[in-house]
């Protein structure tokens, strides 16, 4: 593919950006402009878009041809082939299979009587003599339907063409035939509509050659003629018969190089004529793109450039075998897990704070406040269990003999059994605490990843102490519990008596007053405990049962809103006397479900026993048992029903008053004393935590992290970096150099390319968007196709010339187109003496495109040149006859 010398010159340009940006790995946005030609049928387009192209390959013939969009994609490629994308993979490296599968393509979709379709044809020629870009050849203005064609053919072909032409990135060929009424031109009226700055149009004149003998388009491509912002560009395209004879584009330009010179009316403004200065123009159109797309991409380079360079600095005197460089990096290796750490566990106030997630701090402090107080609740209140076994204590301890006083040996028997059980929620915390605190070092050595040896050894050395430390904290919290088993202190200010407890027997049950107790303990006021949302999982899916709501837990009350904002409240459900209880997980479901529900069987909520609700995590719904908890909702009681049924049944058929009332003394004071050793238990578990595991971890760290990874080997060995951290500091010193010679490139560019100004804008008021055709034509000056320029008739005696009138230069006066010619003016007395005539100006001597007079200065000019043009006339005559010629 040849014939386009600026674009082949462009080429150059782009691919050496396309490769500096292709090295960087940064998508380049040149986004060429498209260039779609506009214009009516047989007007030429097709040629056009062939010229600048530099191949045959569009159909031609007579009428609409062209009936479809065609798309044509430019791709710079090695190869040169085309395909289509209806028939994508095919590739077609004769052209005139192209073409021939353009009209078939054409034909399968409108049919073969005429038809049009605005669905396009994709066509992408890959040349290795092209540049990226898109060219639209668009079908050909019509006014009456033939064959298929709708009747409001004009309006659907007008709305086609206005969908591409509209777009800002869009260049408009305005095609218009010299052989036809320009002032008529649907093109520049289409094109004035898209384009009312006139910045993206350029004017097109075809078919000069087919003009009437005697008439040019001068006027007209000198842009004095219906003026267009960026002016027009004359063409001479190849007739059928060429293209039939199969002449060659480069001798079709050759041979209109020789029309534009040979021709006396176009010889002056040849070098801006002809389809080579069309594609100057357009090339020059596209290095102003590539210019001003240029300042965006070199900000985006330098950017990068900037970003990149704090890192390269220490990449450029890098020397993996170094050891100086090696024991620094393992230095501040070290030293910033020490950081991150501190900040994950003590939190910290700064920028660097985590907002998406929880810190191994905060979660540690969630298991110490909420997940182990639910574990002892759950664990300590077996109401039926625990009366059994008094009762069993105390009958064992009297025997046979009948006993008159509560005994305390079954104070202490059942204490100790109580005691003994706060172990397994003790361990299960150090467990969790265990298991959070490795995940922060997990992921703070993340950061070591670079040296895979050194984060593997870190990370064993402290996973290794904190296993250490776990069994030193186990130890010491059953020795705690084996303190509390020790030594029963009934003195503790807090514990009631037997005094207290006797006189509490004709009270309601234990289990109310413990309960009763523990909520007006918990309660100050009604405080929010936690906000969050949940599904109701027990609702059916016409009832909201699918959704999430918005769930507000207080002290005194569980309400529910649509959303957040907390507007919209659904139900509020009051707390008192309601437990909490598991539901199995469904098969199919995703959820974790637990209920609230009344052990009197009553309904909670409308019509339902029971509340269910769903959550997404396990750590969600222990965190909102445990929230509940604070509320004074209880879990529900576990134990073993067929010993608990067979020991209440025992119980009652033998248990007497008195056995009763000790009974009933004995929990009170289990209840009260118990109540001592939880808390206790609540406070000293969490510090023998903190003191044994995680803050002998970070004083590990601190001071004896380093001491252990200089024993634990070669020091050499352990920081050998990794292969992607090597390919990553390759990589970046390759960017970095790169970026420079993108931006270099880009320097180059701007300096061996030129961007020309915008054209000032013109008055072309003769254009106005929306006006009526006959009032263009009365309103603006004729155009080449109606009455062009013709010269003056030969004189009927041909064989005498009159001499030349002075101060005329030797040039006839041109005769103005389409005005008729006034009266010669009457002479003026008797003196003789004729007014001086006006003689216009020479051609090219006024201002250049762009810089005309306005439309009613230059219709004035033309008539008072008419009326000079007369007046000479009328001299020559009279002249004539003082010679002695004859008229």
């Amino acid at each position: 593919m040849s014939g386009n010398m600026g674009m082949e010159q462009l080429i150059p340009i782009v691919n050496k950006l396309q490769d500096a940006f292709t090295q960087l790995g940064v998508h380049m946005q040149l986004d060429l402009p498209q260039i779609a030609v506009v214009g009516g049928q047989s007007a030429g387009k097709s040629s056009v878009l062939e010229n600048f192209v530099g191949r045959d390959f569009l159909p031609r013939g007579s009428g609409i041809v062209t009936r479809r969009p065609l798309i044509l994609q430019l791709i710079n490629n090695p190869h040169e082939y085309g395909e289509f994308l209806h028939k994508k993979g095919e590739k077609f490296t004769n052209f005139d299979e192209i073409r021939k599968e353009i009209e078939a393509d054409t034909d399968r979709v409108t049919g073969q009587n005429k038809g049009i379709s605005n669905l396009p044809i994709n066509l992408r020629v890959y040349s290795p003599n092209v540049l990226n870009l898109t060219l639209i050849d668009l079908p050909g203005l019509t006014k009456v339907p033939i064959g298929d064609q709708p009747a409001d053919i004009e309006m659907q072909i007008r709305n086609m063409i206005m969908t591409y032409i509209t777009k800002d990135s869009c260049l408009i060929l305005a095609v218009s035939p010299a052989n036809s009424d320009l002032a008529n031109s649907d093109a520049l009226k289409l094109s004035k509509e898209a384009d009312p700055d006139g910045l993206r149009t350029i004017g097109v004149i075809t078919k000069l050659d087919l003009m009437d003998e005697g008439t040019d388009a001068r006027d007209v491509l000198e842009n004095k003629l219906l003026p267009l912002r960026r002016g027009y560009v004359g063409v001479v395209n190849r007739s059928q018969k060429d293209i039939d004879g199969k002449k060659d584009i480069k001798q079709a330009i050759g041979a209109e190089r020789k029309f534009f010179l040979s021709h006396p009316a176009y010889r002056h403004v040849a070098d801006r004529m002809g389809t080579p200065y069309l594609q100057r123009v357009l090339n020059q159109q596209l290095t102003n793109h590539i210019r001003e797309t240029l300042p965006s991409l070199r900000d985006k380079l330098q950017k990068q450039l900037l970003a990149m360079e704090k890192e390269v600095d220490q990449y450029k005197h890098f020397r993996p075998d170094d050891p100086s460089i090696k024991t620094k990096a393992m230095l501040q290796m070290i030293q910033q897990l020490q950081n991150d750490i501190e900040r994950s566990i003590e939190g910290s106030g700064s920028a660097l704070i985590n907002t998406n997630e929880l810190s191994g701090g905060a979660k540690i402090n969630r298991l110490f406040h909420e997940r182990f107080p639910y574990e002892i609740v759950r664990m300590e209140f077996d109401e039926k269990e625990l009366r059994r076994e008094i009762a069993f204590a105390i009958r064992n301890i009297h025997g046979i003999r009948v006993g008159l006083f509560t005994p305390d040996m079954a104070f202490d028997a059942i204490v100790k059994g109580q005691i003994g059980r706060l172990k397994e929620p003790s361990l299960k915390c150090v467990d969790l605490v265990v298991q959070e605190l490795t995940n922060v070092v997990r992921a703070c050595t993340q950061k070591m990843s670079r040296y895979p040896r050194l984060q593997e050894e870190t990370e064993r050395i402290i996973t290794n102490h904190i296993r250490e430390r776990e069994q030193i904290v186990k130890e010491n919290i059953l020795l705690l519990n084996d303190c509390e088993l020790a030594y029963m202190n009934t003195n503790h200010e807090d514990f009631i008596g037997f005094a207290k407890a006797q006189n509490q027997t004709l009270a309601p049950s234990a289990q109310q007053t413990s309960e009763n107790t523990a909520k007006s303990g918990r309660k100050l006021g009604n405080q929010v405990i936690r906000k969050g949302y949940m599904s109701i999982s027990n609702l059916g899916f016409m009832k909201g049962g699918s959704r999430d709501y918005w769930f507000v837990l207080t002290s005194e009350s569980l309400s529910w809103f649509k959303d957040e904002e907390e507007r919209d409240k659904k139900y509020m459900l009051m707390l008192d006397g309601l437990k909490i209880k598991d539901i199995e997980q469904g098969f199919m479901s995703r959820r974790h479900v637990f209920a609230l529900y009344n052990p009197d069987q009553k309904n909670v909520y409308k019509d339902y026993k029971e509340l269910q609700l769903g959550v997404e995590t396990q750590d969600d719904m222990d965190s909102w048992k445990a929230s509940f908890l604070r509320a004074g909702v209880y879990p529900e009681k576990v134990s073993d029903s067929s010993n608990g049924e067979e020991g209440a049944s025992e119980g009652s058929t033998s248990m007497d008053p008195q056995l009763e009332r000790q009974v009933e003394t004995i929990r009170n004071l289990v209840d009260s004393y118990m109540k001592i050793v939880t808390k206790t238990t609540r406070d000293l578990v969490p510090k023998a935590i903190m003191l044994l595991m995680i803050n002998n971890t970070k004083d590990f760290i601190m001071g004896e992290l380093l001491a252990h990874l200089y024993a634990s080997g070669s020091q050499n060995a352990m920081m050998e970096e990794s292969p992607e951290e090597a390919r990553k500091r390759e990589e970046m010193l390759r960017m970095y150099h790169a970026c420079k010679e993108a931006l270099k490139i880009i320097g180059d560019v701007a300096m061996a390319t030129v961007s020309t100004p915008v054209p000032p804008p013109i008055r072309d008021e003769w254009l106005s968007t929306g006006q009526d055709q006959s009032r263009i034509g009365q309103s603006g000056p004729p155009s080449p196709g109606g009455n062009m320029k013709r010269p003056n008739p030969p004189p009927s005696h041909p064989q005498r010339v009159p001499p030349p009138v002075p101060g005329g230069g030797g040039r006839p006066a041109p005769a103005v187109p389409s005005r008729p010619t006034p009266a010669p003016p009457s002479r003026q007395g008797n003196s003789g003496v004729l007014p001086p005539p006006l003689v216009p100006s020479r051609p090219g001597s006024g201002p250049g495109i762009g810089g005309n007079p306005p439309l009613p200065q230059r219709v004035q000019q033309a008539a008072m040149n008419a009326a000079a043009g007369a007046a000479v006339n009328a001299a020559t005559s009279e002249l004539m006859s003082s010679f002695g010629f004859k008229k």
